[in-house]
């Protein structure tokens, strides 16, 4: 696979493409400076980023879009360079819920359509307007959910020109298989976006993937924040792993850079999330140099099956995917 930073695209089942590196644009909204997101997405197209992962729930998708829509205005680039993820909550999944919160997405970036679409998680809250509702115990408020009916409507919204491409994320093999064996199946799930890292390599679930024609897409590339409400500090800290270290002394890389061309050069879609100038720049930095077989392999087996990201306000709920590691 030939990748230079201008041409890092990789095909999706349904004909359309997908770069190889993204940027995250995930944020607590409590602590994000407004404008954050704005100045950053426009920073990164300047780099040449081109991919941007993003999601209703993140509370910042108009800035993104005015980024968006500021770099088309200068001429920096056209709509048809953008490539844009935006995905349904779970508090979205009744099929009548699915195309106004794709709508919803729509006027925050002030964009005709995104380029993929994704349902979040295998799961649902309490549908309604509160992403994160509880009963009066402070415990989370699951609610049944019928994947097929909702992916019904995520088919009608891209038959209705909304989205390019439809996806999911947090899959399991066996939701993913619920999705592929359902009648009447008319437009197929293109990427799963799942964790994937050095020390999380997912190598069967990557393969089962690969035999459907499933790009994935790897949140946490490089790790992530150590916030204990959501973050498996048990996870040693994936930056500081000295066999990332020592290949990167070679090329004259970071361990980061390391690791996100570790990912990409086995065509795993990464979207390493940062709103630091610097570190948006330092993480596109990675189509000059490629990894021997052996090294390679030598990161393969660094993996742990840890995950960072353990989403456990979820833990309780029966379909929680991350009780199959496949």
């Amino acid at each position: 696979m030939d990748l230079t930073a201008d041409s890092h695209t990789v095909p999706l089942s349904d004909g359309n493409r997908i770069p190889l590196l993204g940027l995250g644009t995930y944020a607590d909204p409590r602590s994000t400076a407004k404008g954050t997101a704005l100045e950053c997405v426009k920073n990164a197209i300047d780099v040449g980023y081109r991919h941007f992962d993003g999601a209703l729930v993140y509370f910042n998708e108009a800035e993104v879009g005015q980024a968006i829509r500021e770099k088309i205005a200068d001429g920096t680039v056209k709509r048809e360079d953008i490539f844009y993820c935006g995905k349904l909550w779970s508090t979205f999944q009744p099929p009548e819920m699915v195309r106004p919160a794709l709508e919803s997405t729509l006027k925050a970036l002030k964009l005709d359509y995104v380029d993929l679409y994704i349902v979040e998680l295998p799961m649902a809250f309490k549908p309604g307007n509160d992403f994160y509702p509880k009963d009066e115990n402070g415990k989370y408020i699951y609610h049944h959910t019928d994947l097929c009916a909702t992916w019904e409507a995520m088919e009608a919204c891209k038959d209705a020109g909304l989205v390019k491409s439809l996806g999911v994320s947090n899959f399991n093999r066996r939701q993913l298989e619920l999705l592929f064996n359902k009648p009447g199946l008319k437009h197929k799930p293109v990427s799963n976006q799942i964790e994937c890292h050095p020390y999380f390599t997912q190598p069967k679930l990557l393969e089962y993937c690969r035999q459907k024609d499933i790009v994935v897409v790897g949140y946490s590339p490089i790790g992530t924040s150590r916030d204990p409400s959501w973050v498996n500090l048990k996870c040693p800290p994936l930056l500081e792993d000295e066999v990332l270290v020592s290949i990167g002394k070679k090329y004259s890389k970071s361990s980061a850079q390391v690791a996100l061309r570790f990912n990409v050069q086995r065509g795993v879609v990464v979207i390493p999330k940062s709103f630091s100038p610097q570190r948006i720049h330092h993480n596109f930095q990675i189509f000059d140099f490629s990894l021997t077989e052996e090294e390679m392999k030598s990161i393969e087996m660094l993996n742990k099956n840890i995950r960072f990201v353990q989403l456990l306000m979820w833990a309780d709920h029966p379909e929680y995917p991350f009780h199959d590691e496949y």
